[in-house]
Formats: structure tokens, C-alpha cells, sequence
């Protein structure tokens, strides 16, 4: 093995014996391999050591201060107290019912619009359509969740609050209006990775049957991407679920069972981020909100193996 290298008319060649070759590659090779394993690891053992720290904090309310985990996840009596002794109360099925109903609201709301953009995207429009929609949804993907939520205070609560019933505008309505705003563009983009992913063949197969355009998509892309399009709603679920700063900001942050789309209520992540700050470390009120973060880490994890699952049947499906 040699290189060569030229100047006004000569050529120098400098000869590299063939092994030292192989042993330079080797050796760029088992650096390579012992990175990318070290970062592997390394994210294992951050999560890991999340997981266990949250579980540690997370368990405190109910081995420190002898609360139920059942009662925490049923009862609606939220009084803690903001002391070492202790005696209040911790239900936080008010927040887990806001978290609910405002995201599954929410993806009532973008389900339908990301679906039909997504299969308008990968079978009717155009080339240089696609090469417009698709920066514009990595745009809405990259924008910060704090733009959304100022949008949501200026606009769209002063909207709820002249047009409904809603005295305030704050409401679970808006909340769900932002968070569908917000996991749009991710559901669109998992989407249009699943569709994509169906097989041209079945598509050229289905036309040459005498198949119509909307046959092909309902009966062909659709249940052969199904897999893909449930993983982008429940990532979209899991994105709305764990956002805390767009929906405080819009929701009314009122510790109370909503009756209706224009009730003010809270939900888990914005009742974190409300009140960690203000509560003294190590008390019964402090520990309650490490156990909504410990459960909203557990929603995470189930999420993620879910995703997990639909991915692997999806594969031993292509297979």
C-alpha cells in the first residue's frame, strides 16, 4: 500500500507496509466500538440512576409518612402539610384526572387533522408540495413550548373566555387546544415515517387490480402503517402528557374536578412545577411531589415499552 503526492511535474510515493495498515484501522475501529459503547452505558446508568433516585424520593410519602399508594391515586383530598410531622392529606386524583382529560382531549383534537395531513403528504400531493409541507412541520417541531403557551394566554384565552361559558377562559378546553397544537407536528412527522414505510409494491398491485386512490389508502396503506399510526398517537400522548409550562400557563391551575370543557382545573406537571419551590425539603408536602414525579416517570417507562412492543410486532409483521 502506498500514497502519492505530486508537485510541478514529480510524484512522491511513500510506502505503507500492508500490516501497519491493518493494525491503524484496528486500532480506529476498537476506539470506535469502546465510544459509542461508553456513551451507551453511560445513558443506561444516567437512566437508571434517575429511576432509582425518583424511586427513593418518589416512595417517601408512603414509608416516611405512612400514606396508601391507593389513596394517593384515588383520593381527591389534596392537604399536605408543610412540616416534618406530617398528618395531611395527599390524593392526587385531581391531577391525574386534568393530566388525563386534557390530553386525551387533546389527541381527540389532533388525530384527525395530523392523519389526513400526513396520507395527503404521502399520496396525493405533489413533489414540490412535500418539499414545502415538510420544513414547515419541523418548524412546528422545533418551536419552544413556551411560544405556545403565550399564544395560548394572549389569543386563545380571551377567545374562550368572549365566546363560551367560561368566565375566566382559563379552561380545560384551552389547555387541550395547545397541547393538540403542540403534538400536531409529532404525530404528523411518525405518521408520515409509517406510511412512507408501506411497501410501493402494494401500491402498484392494488392500482393494477383497478383499484381507486381512496381504496388503495383505506384498505391497503392504512391497515398495513395501523402499528406505526397508534406508536405517533401515543408519542404525541406522551409528549402532551409530560409538558407542564404551555398548559400551566393556559389551564387556570384550579385544584378542583372538572364539569365541563370550560372549567379551570391542573393537572400533574403543572401542580410540580407550581409548588416544588415553595415547599421545604423533606416535608410530607415535598415527598408528595416527588411521588407525582416518580408516577409520572412510570407513565413515561410505560409508554416507551409500549412503543417498544408496537415497534417489534410491527417488524415481525413486515418479516
Amino acid at each position: 500500500m502506498y500514497t502519492s503526492s505530486g508537485s510541478l511535474g514529480t510524484t512522491s510515493r511513500t510506502v505503507v507496509p500492508p500490516g501497519r495498515a491493518a493494525a491503524k484501522a484496528l486500532r480506529h475501529d476498537t476506539w470506535g466500538r469502546l465510544l459509542i459503547r461508553t456513551v451507551g452505558f453511560t445513558s443506561i446508568l444516567l437512566t437508571l440512576a434517575i429511576g432509582a433516585f425518583l424511586l427513593y424520593r418518589g416512595t417517601g410519602s408512603f414509608w416516611l409518612y405512612g400514606h396508601s399508594p391507593l389513596d394517593f391515586i384515588i383520593s381527591s383530598q389534596w392537604n399536605p402539610a408543610d412540616t416534618m410531622e406530617g398528618g395531611g392529606h395527599i390524593g392526587a386524583a385531581m391531577f391525574i384526572a386534568g393530566s388525563l382529560i386534557t390530553c386525551l382531549l387533546a389527541l381527540i383534537i389532533a388525530t384527525p387533522c395530523s392523519i389526513s395531513l400526513a396520507i395527503f403528504m404521502t399520496e396525493i400531493a405533489p413533489t414540490w408540495g412535500n418539499r414545502i409541507w415538510r420544513p414547515v412541520i419541523e418548524i412546528f417541531v422545533g418551536i419552544p413550548s413556551i411560544v405556545y403557551g403565550w399564544l395560548g394566554l394572549t389569543v386563545l384565552v380571551p377567545f374562550i373566555r368572549e365566546y363560551t361559558p367560561s368566565l375566566t377562559g382559563f379552561s380545560v378546553l384551552a389547555a387541550a387546544l395547545v397541547l393538540a397544537l403542540m403534538m400536531f407536528p409529532t404525530v404528523t412527522a411518525v405518521t408520515i415515517n409509517a406510511l412512507d414505510s408501506v411497501p410501493k409494491t402494494y401500491r402498484q398491485a392494488a392500482y393494477g387490480l383497478g383499484a381507486t386512490r381512496w381504496e388503495v389508502i383505506r384498505q391497503i396503506i392504512l391497515p398495513v402503517a395501523k402499528r406505526g399510526i397508534l406508536a405517533a398517537l401515543i408519542l404525541g400522548f406522551a409528549r402532551a402528557f409530560g409538558e407542564a409550562l404551555a398548559v400551566a400557563m393556559v389551564i387556570g391551575k384550579m385544584k378542583s374536578f372538572p364539569t365541563s370543557l370550560f372549567d379551570a382545573t391542573v393537572n400533574l406537571t403543572g401542580a410540580i412545577a407550581a409548588d416544588m419551590g415553595n415547599t421545604m425539603e423533606g416535608s410530607e408536602f415535598n415527598m408528595a411531589l416527588w411521588s407525582m414525579a416518580l408516577l409520572l416517570f412510570a407513565i413515561s417507562v410505560l409508554f416507551i415499552f409500549t412503543l417498544r412492543y408496537l415497534s417489534n410486532a410491527g417488524g415481525d409483521t413486515h418479516d
